[in-house]
């Protein structure tokens, strides 16, 4: 804990400086697994990149104690070894807790316990004036609250308490095909009012094959069922292995799943975004192929490169909650109107067991929502891309729905204030001195009109553009990026690959 508190007092002095010129700011987290670009200048950040500790594992109580860019990954592999396990663990083993909580985060598991957030006991936060205030469902509880999806507007979490749940040793996944997208919200709400099921997702590659997930932590296997992998360079992916599994959705199956390697399940391939990858490549996609370029197809390095490439800004990535009875209305609206498949479906609680709601991120119309996943290519022409995105917003809107701000937001600020409550944000940015820093909408709006701007400041500027847009070289430049920051794997974790070819790379 010393280390811990010298760290946030210069975390703290740094925000006061800022406080004293009520200059903005934005907080700096090392690398990221977010959906949009960064353009931090360091004149204009708060560095909290060395915060990456988990101070304390209490297991008579369970909770831990962590800093909050503490991946997902090295969280689960300590509270394993104490039998323990976050109730929700966010699928790529990159996301921070802090990111998580800042930043709306939900899995197969949300419809038991809410989002990631309101899984947390308390948080630390070093506010907008440079104090460091503790908040809880009783100390300080309307911040509590408030900042969780705040995206760091109302300050700089520095600490997060997280309550844990019994962990057990396998997860037994059942896949259920179904036929129609009736019968999968059938099927969901049946799954998810069984107090034994822990974990529940689907999803709908085509018209033809959809598939629903219902998975139970289980401490024994049944005799004769069969174990799956994920994690390795020779396993499936995941949504390929369930396709096969339930040959092309034609038969029920159940598997048993080693606990980290189902909660990690999607991090190869980034569900099926990987495809897309060796499309762009034009790449042949199979076993031998994904075996071979196993470490550039873990979601750290995708990622990454995506960003650097500049080609992130070509791909739809929404994540939006629909009430049930709207579900069916919005898929036969995402297949008319955009035609890519697959589609991820998660059943989520918004307002979680404490029954609070951020208004950054949630609404007051209805609690219970299904999430869909929709990820694939747009237009490459940023007008009908931009307006690809609205129409999502829209229908997201007028179906009573929710969108997950981490996804890429094209809303005016009418729009936007419209649906996330302006005014009790503003009151508690008042209150906690705040008000000085960008907004949520600021923060997570696509800001086209400066993209454009810089993007055509000079005729060198143009010329670059032109230049990326040959084919590959935005891609390659992105995956150099990838290996360069050392996001991929080591060595000793890929076999065929000598480690001396890795160590020349990593110079690069």
């Amino acid at each position: 804990m010393e280390g811990h508190k010298a760290a946030v007092l210069v975390i703290a002095a740094c925000v006061k400086g800022f406080h004293a010129q009520q200059r903005p700011f934005r907080i700096y987290h090392g690398s990221t697994t977010s959906t949009r670009r960064s353009h931090l200048r360091r004149d204009e950040m708060v560095d909290t990149s060395l915060l990456t500790r988990i101070l304390d594992i209490d297991v008579a109580n369970r909770v831990a104690l962590v800093e909050p860019n503490v991946p997902m990954d090295r969280l689960v592999e300590a509270t394993t070894k104490h039998g323990l396990l976050p109730p929700v663990v966010m699928e790529f083993p990159g996301i921070t807790v802090g990111g998580g909580f800042a930043g709306t985060a939900g899995e197969s598991s949300s419809f038991k316990y809410g989002l990631f957030e309101h899984t947390m006991a308390s948080v630390e936060v070093v506010l907008a004036n440079g104090d460091v205030v503790h908040a809880s469902s009783t100390d300080n509880p309307d911040l509590f609250y408030g900042i969780a999806s705040s995206f760091g507007t109302l300050g700089v979490v520095t600490l997060l308490e997280l309550r844990l749940i019994a962990s057990k040793p396998y997860v037994m996944l059942k896949s259920i095909p179904v036929r129609s997208i009736e019968e999968a919200v059938s099927v969901i709400e049946l799954a998810t009012s069984h107090e034994s099921i822990d974990y529940v997702d689907g999803i709908m590659y085509g018209r033809e094959c959809r598939i629903i997930f219902e998975g139970r932590l289980v401490d024994t296997i049944a005799t004769g069922t069969p174990v799956r992998t994920f994690t390795r360079p020779e396993d499936p992916w995941f949504y390929l292995n369930a396709k096969d599994a339930t040959k092309n959705c034609e038969r029920t199956v159940t598997e048993a799943i080693p606990i980290v390697d189902y909660l990690f399940r999607y991090d190869r391939g980034a569900f099926w975004v990987g495809w897309y990858a060796f499309k762009y490549f034009k790449l042949p996609f199979n076993r031998v192929t994904r075996w071979l370029l196993d470490r550039f197809m873990h979601t750290r390095v995708m990622v990454h490169a995506l960003h650097k490439s500049g080609l992130s800004d070509q791909y739809i990535a929404q994540d939006v909650g629909i009430p049930y009875p709207k579900v069916p209305e919005f898929f036969q609206f995402i297949e008319k109107e955009f035609g890519f498949f697959p589609i991820w479906l998660c059943p989520v609680n918004v307002r979680g067991p404490s029954n609070q709601f951020s208004p950054a991120t949630s609404t007051d119309r209805v609690d219970k929502l299904i999430n869909f996943g929709v990820w694939g290519p747009g237009s490459r022409d940023q007008r009908k891309f931009v307006l690809s995105n609205r129409l999502i917003e829209r229908k997201v809107y007028e179906l009573g729905g929710v969108k997950c701000l981490y996804a890429h937001a094209y809303y005016t600020a009418t729009e936007f204030w419209e649906i996330y409550g302006r005014q009790s944000y503003e009151k508690l940015r008042s209150k906690y001195h705040a008000s000085y820093l960008p907004s949520v909408y600021e923060k997570v709006k696509v800001d086209l009109p400066s993209e454009e701007r810089d993007s055509n400041t000079s005729l060198l500027a143009s010329l670059l553009a032109l230049f990326w847009k040959i084919w590959p070289l935005a891609a390659l430049y992105g995956v150099l990026h990838a290996i360069k920051g050392g996001d991929y794997l080591l060595p000793h974790q890929h076999p065929w690959a000598p480690k001396s070819l890795w160590k020349s790379t990593k110079s690069l």
